[in-house]
């Protein structure tokens, strides 16, 4: 008989936290002068639609910046929670993008690659007399 077992993994911390800016002063800079340029960038290099920040313009809660914090949570299994990124987003919205611009940098350098073989283990063969 066979067990099987399935260890879910521990969701992990961001890399860096939302004060970090000086980890990557290009990204900041871009941020501070260039904030919706640097949005969409951003946005680009997650694989979404590079305009979707613009319509953030004018919102109180940038539904687009709110679903983005969700969205990088979500694929990098990062632990948080709505509240949390309501709040992040809300009160600073700059670092927070920034925040989500390094951590996917820092997914796209590190990138892990398993291979597996399939090992075939001969049944043993039991005569009996």
């Amino acid at each position: 008989m066979t067990t099987v077992v399935v260890q879910m993994p521990m969701k992990s911390g961001w890399n860096s936290g939302i004060c970090d800016c000086c980890q990557d002063m290009n990204s900041c800079c871009y941020a501070y002068w260039f904030f919706p340029c640097f949005t969409c960038t951003t946005t680009g290099e997650f694989g979404e639609s590079t305009c979707l920040p613009l319509l953030d313009i004018f919102v109180c809660v940038p539904p687009v910046s709110l679903g983005m914090r969700v969205a990088v949570r979500h694929k990098y299994d990062i632990g948080g929670s709505i509240c949390e990124d309501i709040m992040v987003t809300c009160c600073c919205m700059w670092c927070s993008w920034c925040q989500m611009s390094r951590e996917i940098k820092a997914r796209k350098q590190t990138v892990t690659v398993l291979t597996t073989h399939p090992m075939i283990q001969p049944i043993p063969m039991h005569s009996s007399f």
